[in-house]
């Protein structure tokens, strides 16, 4: 899934990556040295310099710079020329969103690690640059792409005091700052109407609000047709809708598998007959194999194939042959009453990989081993693991024609087997 707010603090991500890596243990040692072994016999070509993490990384310091600098105009120009061109990266974060999160990081940052730290008084966390932000925003009322950067400092601010447990879970005086920190960044956003500014971005932000609503199944549903509405092409926000509909937070599986049908007949023109139901499952399966439940498989297949001809790039053809070799054969499914279902995505992998796959994403296959609710490891230890698991996959798929001496070329009509050459 994709969530809806930026990373965490590099020291969670660390922790994280560490726990990760210590359970894959001697596995992922052996799991190395297969994969070298077979991937010695793979000629396709592997992107091992992540534009994806290049983009987000310049576009973020692009906004800290700006921020840093006080050119609070250039900056939300640059937002709201973003916004309206609807410039995203390869897997869909809006480019207007990583430069608000930049302009912002350093007020939200010493904020989520005073309360993300036991150690430290949560009574600690700096306030200052928070209301230095809000006289930016006060000189430029006018301007969506400074209120932008307000509203979700607060939401960021809001989510760091609620924390990630069960409402009942939280003490008193956090959830009161949450509500507090929410209420503000809704009063900020009621001032520009996302269609009138044709803004994708008010609306993600307008999205980012129904954790503190009454009635979040009605809002969520209503403000992600809103966004996606003014974004149609990006599935990240379909993605997320699906992911908001579980249980877990705002919906039920019956909920979400009629607002994947109705998104599907709704984005047909965009995503085809059934694309659009495709991302509306993606990330919600990946998190709750109790979500097959409900899914038709022949139709979420379907509209795989919609996929990959309406938009046949390679980062759709390895997100979803990642996701079908790698997150549906994850243990949660092994022991799914649905475990039929999930070997029948599973198997997807066969035809996505022979005809669409030209050349490997370590990254997408590295997140395809982790549920998009937790979060990643670093991105360099997230591209070592993807590497691993694309050439255990692949060569696995094409073991037998390894063992016969064959080398699997990558052509632009598809894999190819070449026999030893005698």
């Amino acid at each position: 899934m994709i969530s809806l707010r930026p990373p965490s603090s590099d020291r969670l991500k660390a922790l994280f990556a560490s726990s990760v890596f210590a359970r894959l243990g001697r596995n992922s040692a052996s799991a190395h040295q297969e994969a070298d072994k077979l991937g010695a016999s793979l000629d396709i070509p592997v992107c091992e310099d992540s534009t994806e993490d290049k983009t987000r990384r310049d576009m973020i310091e692009a906004g800290q710079f700006y921020a840093r600098q006080d050119r609070w105009e250039e900056l939300a120009g640059l937002i709201r020329a973003h916004d309206g061109a609807r410039t995203a990266t390869a897997s869909g974060m809006p480019v207007a969103r990583l430069l608000s999160y930049g302009a912002r990081a350093d007020v939200v940052q010493p904020v989520e690690a005073a309360l993300s730290d036991p150690g430290l008084m949560a009574a600690h966390a700096p306030k200052g640059g928070l209301a230095a932000l809000e006289e930016v925003l006060e000189e430029f009322p006018d301007d969506y792409g400074i209120a932008l950067i307000v509203a979700e400092a607060h939401i960021d601010i809001g989510w760091a005091w609620r924390g990630q447990g069960w409402s009942e879970e939280i003490p008193s005086r956090n959830w009161r700052e949450f509500q507090a920190h929410f209420a503000r960044a809704s009063e900020i956003l009621d001032q520009f109407d996302p269609f009138e500014h044709n803004s994708p971005a008010i609306a993600a932000a307008r999205c980012s609000l129904v954790a503190a609503t009454s009635a979040p199944k009605d809002r969520v549903r209503d403000d992600y047709e809103d966004l996606i509405d003014l974004d149609p092409e990006n599935p990240r926000h379909l993605r997320a809708l699906g992911y908001f509909l579980l249980p877990r937070w705002f919906g039920d599986y019956a909920t979400l598998e009629a607002e994947a049908q109705r998104s599907a007949e709704r984005l047909a023109d965009v995503w085809g007959k059934s694309g659009a139901y495709v991302w509306v499952y993606l990330d919600a399966i990946s998190v709750d194999p109790e979500t097959l439940s409900v899914l038709d498989v022949e139709r979420f297949l379907g509209g795989m194939k919609d996929i990959l001809t309406r938009v046949p790039d390679q980062h759709n053809a390895n997100a979803l042959a990642a996701w079908c070799a790698v997150t549906m054969t994850a243990a949660r499914f092994h022991t799914s009453p649905h475990k039929a279902k999930a070997q029948s995505l599973a198997r997807a992998f066969e035809w996505v990989l022979q005809g669409h796959l030209r050349e490997i994403h370590p990254l997408l296959w590295g997140m395809a081993a982790h549920a998009p609710d937790r979060s990643p490891p670093t991105l360099p230890d997230l591209a070592r693991e993807g590497r691993t698991q694309a050439l255990l996959r692949i060569g696995r798929h094409f073991e037998r024609d390894i063992r016969r001496g064959g080398r699997v070329i990558s052509r632009v009509e598809g894999l190819w087997v070449e026999p030893q050459q005698l």
